[in-house]
């Protein structure tokens, strides 16, 4: 028998009442996209001895190569592993198509040449006035970001029926919310641990993000444009810490989020 309109609306209420929507999809996470920023043809911003690509490509290797070591369970995939140029679309097209849970973009920041004292760290989600851009991502993902058995217990499950978009706009505001969360973590990881300058989280409408559909962030480890900052991402020791950081902030993320 099919579903009417006040099911959709009984199940979407219980959903919002009882705040566990991604507790009723099973959300666990089980795969993990790293994009490394730029690369190839567009290297980004430029310090004094490195570029921009080379460093975040450095950092998404190490930041991957620990999940596998430490993570053995979650499936790493990066956007690229080389010198090369990637488009955006491509890049979330990436982690949509494996279904990612969470999608983690690195680069570093700049400011004009003739500042070279702004530092710190901030890490960015997807901006509320284009999240609207999200909807596709979410449409393609529906069958497996709802229940795995949606269909065979609900006979009747339409994606082109307009409730249906009810609930997959929860979806959208919960993946802000993951993302939000996914992103104060690492900001503190970066703050309280390694004692960097903490410039916050920020929305921005970045291409990237907006076509995401799952928490994403792109996290800015620091100034390239600021000798110290440039030396500290280009270091040994200075990698290791941001990777530590990011690392630890997603286990602390998934112990806090998985259903299963």
């Amino acid at each position: 028998m099919r579903w009417n309109r006040s099911c959709y609306l009984m199940v979407v209420l219980a959903m919002i009442g009882s705040q566990s929507l991604f507790a009723q999809s099973n959300y666990k996470v089980s795969t993990i996209v790293i994009d490394a920023g730029h690369g190839g043809r567009k290297p980004g911003a430029a310090g004094s001895f490195s570029l921009e690509k080379n460093v975040a490509l450095a950092v998404a290797l190490k930041l991957g190569k620990k999940f596998e070591e430490e993570m053995p369970g979650v499936k790493i995939l990066y956007t690229r592993k080389t010198d090369v140029d990637v488009d955006f679309y491509k890049r979330a097209a990436i982690a949509n198509d494996a279904k990612a849970d969470i999608f983690i973009s690195i680069h570093c920041n700049s400011m004009p040449a003739k500042n070279r004292i702004t530092k710190g760290t901030e890490t960015f989600v997807a901006g509320m006035h284009r999240i609207d851009e999200q909807n596709v991502a979410i449409r393609e993902n529906a069958d497996i970001k709802l229940e795995k058995n949606y269909k065979a217990n609900y006979d009747g499950y339409d994606p082109s029926d307009p409730e249906t978009f009810i609930i997959l706009s929860l979806f959208k505001n919960k993946f802000r919310d993951k993302s939000m969360q996914l992103a104060g973590l690492i900001q503190n990881n970066y703050t309280q641990v390694d004692k960097r300058v903490n410039r916050g989280i920020k929305e921005q409408g970045i291409l990237i993000l907006q076509r995401c559909g799952m928490p994403a962030v792109l996290t800015e480890i620091g100034f390239i444009s600021n000798p110290d900052e440039e030396h500290y991402m280009n270091s040994f020791e200075g990698q290791q810490e941001i990777v530590n950081s990011i690392f630890n902030a997603v286990k602390v993320y998934k112990k806090r989020n998985d259903t299963n």
